[in-house]
């Protein structure tokens, strides 16, 4: 899905010839898990979730109109701790590039809403604990958010913004986790929301 939504964000660069402006944001998140995982195994009932994280998510839009624009997020490493019934039991590293095309809400103010929807990836880059292998995953995403620009502000702007990823990567486990347990591997819902406050500037 998120191959398919990347050509077509490409192609509509094509077509519009850069016919309109580019935008950098930098900002700072808070990735919020909205789900977990539920297992039933050889010693019982197992709940697993993955903590909330911050990260560094600089991202990259471009504008084809006054309201259409497509934006790549980006984004340092994000580390989760994956608790067993409570209990750090993993360490997961990924990279989430989540890709949305939004529509903006021109007005006579300077706060300019936005939606948008797009598709989202779970790319590992990393594990530890009772985690041996970690697949890459791909799902849904959902962003509103605003962007408000100072009376003085030329090109440069504030925003935040709330997205929410569905991610459900399939997990792995070590040989003996998955001896003790009596399962080898199972998908762990994550879904999160990720809040995200910071700068923007257009060229």
């Amino acid at each position: 899905m998120l191959k398919k939504v990347a050509l077509i964000a490409l192609m509509g660069m094509s077509a519009s010839a850069m016919a309109g402006e580019w935008q950098v944001k930098v900002g700072g998140s808070v990735i919020s898990p909205t789900a977990d995982t539920s297992l039933n195994t050889l010693i019982g009932p197992v709940n697993v979730e993955a903590d909330h994280e911050y990260a560094f998510t600089p991202s990259v839009e471009y504008f084809f109109n006054d309201n259409i624009s497509a934006e790549l997020l980006l984004a340092t490493p994000i580390s989760h701790d994956v608790l067993v019934n409570g209990d750090n039991g993993a360490k997961i590293k990924h990279l989430p590039p989540t890709l949305t095309a939004k529509y903006h809400f021109k007005n006579s103010t300077r706060f300019t809403p936005y939606i948008g929807v797009g598709g989202t990836a779970f790319i590992a880059w990393d594990e530890e604990g009772v985690a041996k292998d970690v697949k890459e995953d791909f799902g849904f995403a959902g962003q509103i958010g605003f962007n408000f620009q100072p009376a003085d502000a030329k090109n440069w702007g504030v925003f935040f913004d709330a997205r929410y990823a569905q991610l459900s990567p399939e997990v792995t486990l070590t040989a003996d986790t998955a001896a003790a347990l009596g399962a080898e591997k199972f998908d762990l819902d994550i879904d999160p929301m990720v809040y995200t406050i910071g700068y923007s500037y257009k060229f």
